[in-house]
């Protein structure tokens, strides 16, 4: 493992960075000032997850085209829009001016962090590595979780000092400040071309699937619940954090440093199953994605003590580390390479389609007197119902790969 992290140092360095910069553009960022935004607006739980997710769903939509130019520029040449372009929108949060703009905002902010940002590291990672892919994803990754682990904590703790809109401007600021180590640490890379034509590692069926072939694909579509449940409720657990500290009576600071708790489990998990994505493949791992986090949402729903939302907070990461590995390994092996921005866009699309889903849903039914404690019941049996449905498609779709080929980064 040393000698992989030595060897490959600056494209694992910038997969990290990218993911890292992405966490001003999540819901775990975003919902942390939410009881000053909804203060200021006048906005109830279910008109703030209402706009939060229509922003998120317009992101969802651009999505689809803006994923594909992965296949077409080189990282470095897309981080030096992208980032830029995500500043601009941190500046925006920090100016707007009413609630009619917040849609706006929150659409460049999904756009250009929890879609684009960790859609090129992850594209590069699974495009680059083939033999090490698990182990590269889980090292880029890592930006994600050191961001749900420390950001909380320590903006939360700003808030008692600093007004929420000065600390956008903050952020934005952070974001300009990657860019040039960004440059630096890719100087060398391969482009998106030549990987394809030299490179690329097959699917299923020794084939290198497009796009239109993969949305053809029952495998796809049973997928698609597995793609929605952590992105559409993992996100509504986050966006609702000052309500559910609430509901279980409890300071919404004590509740955010359960985060790095979750955070250490969800790194250890990312680890692990970078490992064993590469040693045994996802079609073994795939069907146990979804089960810590359905306990994890039964024990935060049925549980009133810190003891307990700190073990549930536990088995939800769990799953949030081997989210960030093993579905993103999965596109790869499943489908080939060649056509992998493409593909891992419409993935993409989807999930931050169930990103904009669980925030207005889960919203909408605490405003109709649901509450988030009997919801979460019901989320769990959703997670089971899934993770069914993926082992069923697991066991009839992996007869069909072909052997990966042995394929690791060089830079041109």
């Amino acid at each position: 493992m040393l000698t992989f992290l030595r060897e490959n140092s600056a494209w694992l360095a910038a997969g990290f960075l990218l993911t890292l910069s992405s966490s001003f553009g999540q819901t775990f960022f975003i919902s942390i000032f939410a009881g000053e935004i909804r203060a200021e607006f006048g906005l109830s739980h279910g008109a703030w997850g209402a706009m939060y997710s229509l922003g998120t769903l317009a992101s969802a939509i651009v999505m689809v085209w803006a994923g594909t130019l992965t296949d077409r520029f080189r990282v470095r040449e897309l981080a030096l829009v992208i980032l830029p372009l995500f500043a601009l929108a941190c500046l925006a949060m920090a100016v707007v001016p009413g609630a009619w703009a917040l849609p706006f905002v929150i659409f460049a902010l999904r756009l250009a962090g929890q879609g684009m940002t960790i859609h090129i590291a992850i594209v590069a990672m699974g495009r680059w590595f083939v033999a090490t892919r698990g182990k590269a994803l889980s090292v880029a990754t890592l930006g994600i979780t050191l961001g749900e682990s420390l950001l909380p904590l320590l903006f939360v703790a700003l808030l008692s000092v600093f007004a929420w809109r000065g600390l956008w401007v903050l952020a934005a600021g952070v974001l300009l400040l990657i860019i040039p180590i960004l440059l630096h640490l890719l100087r060398h890379e391969r482009t998106p071309q030549a990987e394809s034509t030299m490179n690329s590692a097959p699917g299923m069926d020794g084939r290198y699937w497009t796009r239109s072939e993969v949305l053809h694909s029952w495998l796809f579509w049973c997928m698609v619940p597995m793609l929605l449940g952590p992105s559409s409720f993992n996100t509504a657990l986050f966006f609702h954090q000052v309500h559910l500290a609430e509901l279980k009576g409890i300071s919404h600071l004590s509740l955010v440093a359960l985060f790095p708790l979750y955070t250490a489990v969800s790194i250890g998990s990312m680890m692990l199953t970078g490992i064993a994505v590469d040693r045994v493949g996802t079609a073994r791992l795939l069907p146990f994605l979804l089960l810590p986090i359905a306990g994890g949402f039964a024990v935060i729903g049925s549980t009133g003590g810190i003891i307990g939302i700190a073990v549930g907070m536990a088995l939800v990461g769990v799953t949030s580390g081997a989210n960030s590995t093993v579905p993103n390994a999965f596109w790869a092996e499943f489908f080939g390479t060649r056509h992998l921005g493409s593909i891992k866009a419409m993935a993409s699309a989807v999930m931050v389609f169930g990103s904009a889903v669980g925030p207005v849903l889960t919203g909408q039914l605490i405003d109709f007197g649901i509450g988030f404690e009997t919801q979460m019941i019901l989320i769990t049996g959703y997670f089971v119902l899934a993770a069914a449905l993926v082992a069923y498609a697991m066991r009839k779709a992996a007869p069909r790969l072909s052997t990966p080929g042995q394929i690791d980064v060089v830079g041109t």
